[in-house]
């Protein structure tokens, strides 16, 4: 499916992009970390914002005085606003040392309002260990910060907020990857890293005017290295032959594919019988990789590009389901533009998580401009120098190669 340039103007692809993060998310929400197994039996399968989450009915303490369902969002949303939010700040492309002084006085030194604990608080506090590491790794340790993400858990925690490094550098897919990379390295390492940098270039390629899904996917794997190049090209290649079988025998075949680059399978709760058990799991490898964006992806190839079939299905098969939600949401919300924001999600997910993503993506909208403006002049003064040292007869030779 092509994205027409028609009426796909810059503003309303950052509309999209941001509904399709925070509309994943919640989506997925509910069920994250149910198998797909598990899922199927509670829900049967879930398309509602209003889906009640599986952890509800315990105890305040037991679910760490946490809600979900009803369109709540996890900090999947909130640190991509966050991340947005440094981009406002500094008005240019961002690197280690933006982990390291914007990323940490967002998530520690910035009260906002978190729907998950129904209270304004600091983001860290409820983030996962792998991003509180953010905090301890820059501020507590005073590292270099181009090593920050060295020692971390390797997971999908960079990746899952870092959609707006591909909307900065919109239509440069590499240079895309190239920002996430510098970036994300204050955060995570190995294969967590590669993912934030292959997801950054895919949004970017998104907003190519008239591209299509499939050269989407096959920028993502121009830059793509070891085994997540890997992965997703045996996700996208099994999505293109089961087109027509089942969706359980879909997703057991991705599942099956993954598991060659992905050792946790549904096992994906960390409880106390796992102390001290030694496992491949989450450490740094030029073999693994992440699951979120080849499923994603997968899905995404198999709904032919269709934004709600793609999301409800890769939250359907289970396990990390709000970052897969949130994955393919950036992506096919880049590549379709407005249209496929539906309005009352998008009124339901503001007024539940105190939230305008309208807002907060037209003044991002207004900062990708202004930093793609002085980038074009930069861009403009390099091309009168390098003409100035060849010299215009060896320039016009140069331009004839």
């Amino acid at each position: 499916m092509a994205n027409d340039a028609k009426g796909l103007s810059l503003k309303g692809r950052v509309r999209a992009l941001l509904f399709g993060v925070a509309y994943g998310d919640a989506l997925g929400a509910p069920v994250e970390k149910l198998s797909a197994a598990e899922i199927r039996e509670r829900y049967g399968r879930v398309t509602s914002l209003d889906t009640e989450w599986h952890r509800m009915s315990q105890s305040e303490s037991a679910r760490n005085g946490r809600v979900r369902g009803s369109g709540i969002v996890t900090d999947d949303t909130l640190m991509t606003l966050c991340l947005m939010s440094i981009y406002g700040d500094v008005k240019r492309h961002v690197d280690a040392w933006d982990m390291a002084s914007g990323m940490v006085r967002e998530i520690a030194w910035t009260p906002r309002w978190v729907p998950e604990l129904q209270r304004e608080a600091m983001l860290i506090e409820r983030l996962f260990y792998p991003e509180k590491w953010i905090f301890q790794r820059h501020q507590l340790s005073n590292c270099d910060p181009r090593q920050g993400g060295i020692g971390n858990m390797v997971n999908c925690g960079a990746a899952m907020y870092i959609a707006p490094v591909g909307v900065v550098n919109a239509c440069n897919p590499k240079a895309a990857y190239d920002e996430a990379i510098a970036f994300a390295s204050g955060h995570q390492q190995s294969f967590g890293l590669e993912a934030a940098g292959v997801l950054a270039a895919a949004i970017a390629a998104a907003f190519v005017p008239g591209t299509t899904l499939d050269a989407v996917i096959d920028e993502a794997l121009a830059v793509a290295k070891d085994g997540t190049r890997a992965a997703i090209a045996d996700i996208v290649d099994a999505a293109r032959i089961l087109k027509h079988a089942d969706y359980k025998t879909v997703v057991d075949e991705f599942h099956k594919i993954i598991a060659r680059y992905s050792p946790m399978g549904d096992n994906v709760n960390h409880t106390a019988q796992k102390a001290g058990i030694a496992s491949d799991a989450y450490q740094p490898s030029r073999l693994n990789a992440i699951e979120e964006l080849p499923l994603a992806l997968g899905f995404a190839i198999l709904n032919d590009g269709d934004f709600y079939k793609t999301i409800q299905d890769g939250i359907n098969s289970g396990r990390d389901t709000d970052s897969i939600g949130v994955m393919a949401g950036a992506i096919l919300g880049a590549l379709h533009g407005e249209s496929v924001i539906d309005a009352a999600a998008a009124a339901q997910l503001d007024r539940v998580n105190r939230l305008d993503l309208f807002t907060s993506a037209d003044a991002f909208t207004e900062t990708v401009i202004a930093i793609q403006t002085a980038e074009h002049a930069r861009d403009a003064a390099k091309i009168r120098a390098r003409n100035g040292l060849v010299g215009l007869a060896d320039q016009t030779q140069l331009e004839r190669l």
